[in-house]
């Protein structure tokens, strides 16, 4: 989620500028609730759970040094989605532990994605940059219509 879906490191470096004592501007109350969607991850999840070849998980590790980042992430995701998708969303700090075919991630170890069973695709990466390189990714090896 964090990254991937919701900029996580503009408000870190939003919160740092204007509180440059504060270490861990995650450990604020609404610091994940006010995430702002990254461009085009709205549609393009949007897009995907629409498509029967998929079924779209959301998959994000906990803030250890926030304890409301459980309620607010999936708070988000109701404000960005719907609540539907909130019953989709998986809080796990290992992501090897989870199956999928895909995984998405702006990270590719800290959280088990190295380990994790299926492909990774490393969102923000020369690669996969943006929600239009996986878009185009993923038409290509599941065969739906036009991306983004």
């Amino acid at each position: 989620m964090d990254g991937v879906l919701a900029d996580f490191r503009s408000s870190y470096l939003r919160c740092k500028f204007q509180n440059p004592e504060l270490e861990f501007p995650q450990s604020e109350i609404g610091f994940f609730r006010d995430l702002k969607p990254i461009e085009s991850a709205i549609n393009a999840v949007n897009q995907l759970r629409n498509l029967p070849q998929f079924n779209v998980y959301i998959l994000t590790s906990p803030s250890t040094r926030n304890a409301h980042s459980y309620a607010e992430k999936r708070l988000w995701i109701e404000e960005y989605f719907d609540y539907k998708l909130t019953r989709k969303l998986i809080i796990c700090r290992e992501k090897d532990l989870i199956k999928g075919d895909c995984l998405i991630d702006d990270n590719t170890n800290g959280c088990g994605q190295d380990n994790f069973s299926g492909e990774l695709l490393h969102f923000g990466s020369k690669e996969y940059p943006n929600w239009e390189a996986i878009m185009h990714y993923l038409k290509g090896q599941y065969g739906f219509g036009d991306g983004l």
